[in-house]
Protein backbone atom coordinates (compact mmCIF):
# COMPACT_ATOMS: atom_id res chain seq x y z
CA UNK A 1 0.00 0.00 0.00
CA UNK A 2 1.22 3.50 -0.85
CA UNK A 3 1.86 5.72 2.12
CA UNK A 4 0.31 9.20 2.26
CA UNK A 5 3.63 10.98 1.71
CA UNK A 6 4.33 9.01 -1.46
CA UNK A 7 0.85 9.74 -2.80
CA UNK A 8 1.46 13.47 -2.52
CA UNK A 9 4.89 13.50 -4.13
CA UNK A 10 4.91 15.70 -7.26
CA UNK A 11 5.24 13.81 -10.53
CA UNK A 12 8.75 13.75 -11.91
CA UNK A 13 9.34 16.15 -14.78
CA UNK A 14 9.89 14.49 -18.16
CA UNK A 15 13.55 13.91 -18.92
CA UNK A 16 15.44 16.32 -21.12
CA UNK A 17 15.87 14.77 -24.56
CA UNK A 18 17.77 17.60 -26.27
CA UNK A 19 20.15 20.02 -24.59
CA UNK A 20 22.02 22.73 -26.47
CA UNK A 21 24.66 24.91 -24.84
CA UNK A 22 26.32 27.91 -26.52
CA UNK A 23 25.63 26.87 -30.09
CA UNK A 24 27.34 28.95 -32.77
CA UNK A 25 26.92 28.56 -36.51
CA UNK A 26 28.64 29.98 -39.54
CA UNK A 27 28.15 30.41 -43.27
CA UNK A 28 31.70 30.79 -44.47
CA UNK A 29 33.28 33.56 -42.42
CA UNK A 30 29.92 35.01 -41.37
CA UNK A 31 28.71 34.02 -37.90
CA UNK A 32 24.95 33.46 -37.87
CA UNK A 33 24.23 32.05 -34.39
CA UNK A 34 25.61 33.47 -31.15
CA UNK A 35 25.63 31.21 -28.07
CA UNK A 36 22.19 29.64 -28.49
CA UNK A 37 21.28 27.58 -25.41
CA UNK A 38 17.99 25.70 -25.04
CA UNK A 39 16.53 22.38 -23.97
CA UNK A 40 13.52 20.26 -24.91
CA UNK A 41 11.91 17.55 -22.77
CA UNK A 42 10.27 14.35 -23.94
CA UNK A 43 6.73 14.94 -25.17
CA UNK A 44 7.23 18.71 -25.15
CA UNK A 45 6.76 21.16 -28.02
CA UNK A 46 9.08 24.16 -28.02
CA UNK A 47 8.58 26.94 -30.58
CA UNK A 48 11.68 28.71 -31.87
CA UNK A 49 10.24 32.05 -32.91
CA UNK A 50 11.46 35.12 -34.76
CA UNK A 51 11.22 37.04 -38.01
CA UNK A 52 12.64 35.91 -41.35
CA UNK A 53 16.41 35.82 -41.14
CA UNK A 54 16.48 35.64 -37.34
CA UNK A 55 18.36 32.32 -37.38
CA UNK A 56 15.56 29.84 -36.73
CA UNK A 57 16.22 27.52 -39.66
CA UNK A 58 19.97 27.77 -39.15
CA UNK A 59 19.51 26.61 -35.56
CA UNK A 60 17.69 23.48 -36.69
CA UNK A 61 20.26 22.78 -39.41
CA UNK A 62 23.12 23.25 -36.94
CA UNK A 63 21.56 20.76 -34.52
CA UNK A 64 21.11 18.33 -37.40
CA UNK A 65 24.72 18.67 -38.55
CA UNK A 66 23.86 20.36 -41.84
CA UNK A 67 25.82 23.60 -41.39
CA UNK A 68 29.21 24.46 -39.91
CA UNK A 69 28.73 24.87 -36.17
CA UNK A 70 30.43 24.66 -32.80
CA UNK A 71 28.94 24.30 -29.33
CA UNK A 72 29.84 23.76 -25.73
CA UNK A 73 27.39 20.83 -25.87
CA UNK A 74 24.78 19.30 -28.15
CA UNK A 75 23.32 16.30 -26.32
CA UNK A 76 20.49 14.10 -27.59
CA UNK A 77 19.12 11.40 -25.28
CA UNK A 78 22.12 11.99 -23.03
CA UNK A 79 24.69 11.40 -25.78
CA UNK A 80 26.77 14.01 -27.58
CA UNK A 81 25.85 14.47 -31.25
CA UNK A 82 28.15 17.45 -31.79
CA UNK A 83 30.16 17.01 -34.96
CA UNK A 84 28.32 13.87 -36.12
CA UNK A 85 27.16 13.63 -39.75
CA UNK A 86 23.46 14.15 -40.32
CA UNK A 87 22.74 10.50 -41.16
CA UNK A 88 24.11 9.34 -37.81
CA UNK A 89 22.06 11.96 -35.97
CA UNK A 90 18.95 10.76 -37.82
CA UNK A 91 19.72 7.14 -36.92
CA UNK A 92 19.95 8.18 -33.27
CA UNK A 93 16.24 9.09 -33.45
CA UNK A 94 16.19 12.78 -34.36
CA UNK A 95 13.88 13.51 -37.30
CA UNK A 96 14.12 16.64 -39.45
CA UNK A 97 11.41 18.18 -41.62
CA UNK A 98 12.97 20.91 -43.79
CA UNK A 99 11.04 23.89 -45.05
CA UNK A 100 11.99 22.90 -48.61
CA UNK A 101 10.08 19.56 -48.29
CA UNK A 102 12.45 17.48 -50.47
CA UNK A 103 10.08 14.66 -51.26
CA UNK A 104 10.60 12.13 -54.05
CA UNK A 105 8.39 13.69 -56.72
CA UNK A 106 8.58 10.71 -59.10
CA UNK A 107 7.18 8.34 -56.45
CA UNK A 108 3.64 8.01 -55.12
CA UNK A 109 2.53 9.15 -51.69
CA UNK A 110 2.58 5.56 -50.41
CA UNK A 111 6.03 4.90 -51.87
CA UNK A 112 7.39 8.06 -50.22
CA UNK A 113 6.11 6.83 -46.88
CA UNK A 114 7.62 3.37 -47.31
CA UNK A 115 11.04 4.88 -48.04
CA UNK A 116 10.96 6.52 -44.61
CA UNK A 117 10.05 3.31 -42.71
CA UNK A 118 12.28 2.46 -39.75
CA UNK A 119 11.43 0.38 -36.70
CA UNK A 120 10.83 2.05 -33.32
CA UNK A 121 12.85 1.60 -30.16
CA UNK A 122 11.52 0.88 -26.68
CA UNK A 123 8.46 -1.11 -27.71
CA UNK A 124 6.46 1.87 -28.98
CA UNK A 125 3.65 1.25 -31.47
CA UNK A 126 5.27 1.96 -34.85
CA UNK A 127 3.91 4.56 -37.19
CA UNK A 128 2.32 3.09 -40.30
CA UNK A 129 0.72 4.62 -43.40
CA UNK A 130 -2.68 3.72 -41.96
CA UNK A 131 -2.04 5.56 -38.67
CA UNK A 132 -0.72 8.56 -40.55
CA UNK A 133 -3.68 8.62 -42.91
CA UNK A 134 -5.91 9.05 -39.85
CA UNK A 135 -4.04 12.29 -39.07
CA UNK A 136 -3.69 13.40 -42.70
CA UNK A 137 -6.93 12.38 -44.45
CA UNK A 138 -5.85 14.30 -47.56
CA UNK A 139 -2.93 11.90 -47.97
CA UNK A 140 -5.25 8.91 -47.62
CA UNK A 141 -7.29 10.16 -50.56
CA UNK A 142 -4.21 10.42 -52.79
CA UNK A 143 -1.97 7.58 -51.59
CA UNK A 144 -1.54 6.35 -55.18
CA UNK A 145 -0.87 9.79 -56.60
CA UNK A 146 2.56 10.84 -57.80
CA UNK A 147 4.00 13.37 -55.37
CA UNK A 148 4.76 15.85 -58.17
CA UNK A 149 1.00 16.26 -58.66
CA UNK A 150 0.43 17.44 -55.07
CA UNK A 151 0.02 21.01 -53.82
CA UNK A 152 2.70 22.60 -51.67
CA UNK A 153 0.69 22.05 -48.51
CA UNK A 154 0.04 18.42 -49.37
CA UNK A 155 3.75 17.91 -50.00
CA UNK A 156 4.51 19.44 -46.59
CA UNK A 157 2.11 16.98 -44.96
CA UNK A 158 3.80 14.14 -46.81
CA UNK A 159 7.22 15.27 -45.59
CA UNK A 160 6.04 15.22 -41.97
CA UNK A 161 4.36 11.83 -42.43
CA UNK A 162 7.48 10.36 -44.04
CA UNK A 163 9.60 11.61 -41.13
CA UNK A 164 7.24 9.97 -38.64
CA UNK A 165 7.56 6.67 -40.54
CA UNK A 166 11.12 6.64 -39.19
CA UNK A 167 9.68 6.50 -35.64
CA UNK A 168 11.83 9.33 -34.25
CA UNK A 169 12.02 10.27 -30.57
CA UNK A 170 12.11 13.94 -31.53
CA UNK A 171 11.35 16.02 -34.62
CA UNK A 172 12.87 19.30 -35.79
CA UNK A 173 10.09 20.99 -37.77
CA UNK A 174 10.96 23.99 -39.93
CA UNK A 175 8.21 26.57 -40.64
CA UNK A 176 5.31 24.08 -40.86
CA UNK A 177 2.57 26.68 -41.39
CA UNK A 178 4.27 29.11 -43.76
CA UNK A 179 2.28 29.93 -46.89
CA UNK A 180 -0.33 27.21 -46.38
CA UNK A 181 -4.11 27.35 -46.62
CA UNK A 182 -5.92 27.49 -43.25
CA UNK A 183 -7.38 23.97 -43.63
CA UNK A 184 -3.87 22.57 -44.18
CA UNK A 185 -2.53 24.53 -41.21
CA UNK A 186 -5.21 22.91 -39.04
CA UNK A 187 -4.00 19.47 -40.11
CA UNK A 188 -0.41 20.51 -39.36
CA UNK A 189 -1.46 21.56 -35.86
CA UNK A 190 -3.26 18.24 -35.35
CA UNK A 191 -0.13 16.38 -36.43
CA UNK A 192 2.05 18.26 -33.92
CA UNK A 193 -0.46 17.62 -31.13
CA UNK A 194 -0.53 13.91 -32.00
CA UNK A 195 3.27 13.78 -31.87
CA UNK A 196 3.13 15.29 -28.40
CA UNK A 197 0.51 12.75 -27.31
CA UNK A 198 2.80 9.97 -28.55
CA UNK A 199 5.63 11.30 -26.37
CA UNK A 200 7.59 12.71 -29.31
CA UNK A 201 9.42 15.94 -28.56
CA UNK A 202 9.17 18.73 -31.16
CA UNK A 203 11.33 21.78 -31.74
CA UNK A 204 9.63 23.87 -34.40
CA UNK A 205 10.70 27.11 -36.03
CA UNK A 206 7.70 29.35 -36.55
CA UNK A 207 6.63 32.94 -37.21
CA UNK A 208 2.90 32.39 -36.79
CA UNK A 209 2.17 33.18 -33.13
CA UNK A 210 -1.37 31.78 -33.35
CA UNK A 211 -0.10 28.42 -34.65
CA UNK A 212 2.72 28.28 -32.11
CA UNK A 213 0.34 29.10 -29.25
CA UNK A 214 -2.02 26.32 -30.31
CA UNK A 215 0.60 23.56 -30.21
CA UNK A 216 3.56 24.67 -28.06
CA UNK A 217 4.42 24.51 -24.37
CA UNK A 218 7.29 26.98 -24.42
CA UNK A 219 8.80 29.56 -26.75
CA UNK A 220 12.35 30.72 -27.45
CA UNK A 221 12.52 34.01 -29.35
CA UNK A 222 15.62 34.82 -31.37
CA UNK A 223 16.74 37.84 -33.36
CA UNK A 224 20.01 38.21 -35.27
CA UNK A 225 21.09 34.78 -34.08
CA UNK A 226 20.74 35.43 -30.34
CA UNK A 227 18.06 34.54 -27.78
CA UNK A 228 16.02 37.46 -26.43
CA UNK A 229 13.26 35.57 -24.61
CA UNK A 230 12.61 32.09 -23.23
CA UNK A 231 9.50 31.11 -21.32
CA UNK A 232 6.05 29.54 -21.50
CA UNK A 233 3.59 30.45 -24.22
CA UNK A 234 1.46 32.21 -21.58
CA UNK A 235 4.45 34.31 -20.53
CA UNK A 236 5.08 35.25 -24.15
CA UNK A 237 1.41 36.16 -24.65
CA UNK A 238 1.65 38.49 -21.64
CA UNK A 239 4.88 40.15 -22.78
CA UNK A 240 3.82 42.91 -25.18
CA UNK A 241 7.34 44.35 -25.36
CA UNK A 242 8.95 41.11 -26.61
CA UNK A 243 6.21 40.50 -29.17
CA UNK A 244 6.44 44.06 -30.49
CA UNK A 245 10.24 44.06 -30.64
CA UNK A 246 10.88 40.63 -32.14
CA UNK A 247 7.70 39.14 -33.61
CA UNK A 248 5.71 41.96 -35.19
CA UNK A 249 6.06 42.55 -38.92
Amino acid sequence: MLNAAAMHQPAAAPETILEISRLRAFYGRAQILFDISLDVRRGEVVALMGRNGAGKSTTLKAIMGLVEASAEAIAFKGQSIAGLPAFRIARAGLGYVPEERRIFTDLTVYENLEIGRRGPEGGRVPWSPERLFAIFPNLAEMKGRQASAMSGGEQQMLTIARTLMGNPDMVLLDEPSEGLAPVIVEEMAEAVIRMKEEGIAVLLSEQNLHFASAVSDRAVVIEKGAIHFAGTMDELAANDAVRAAYLSV
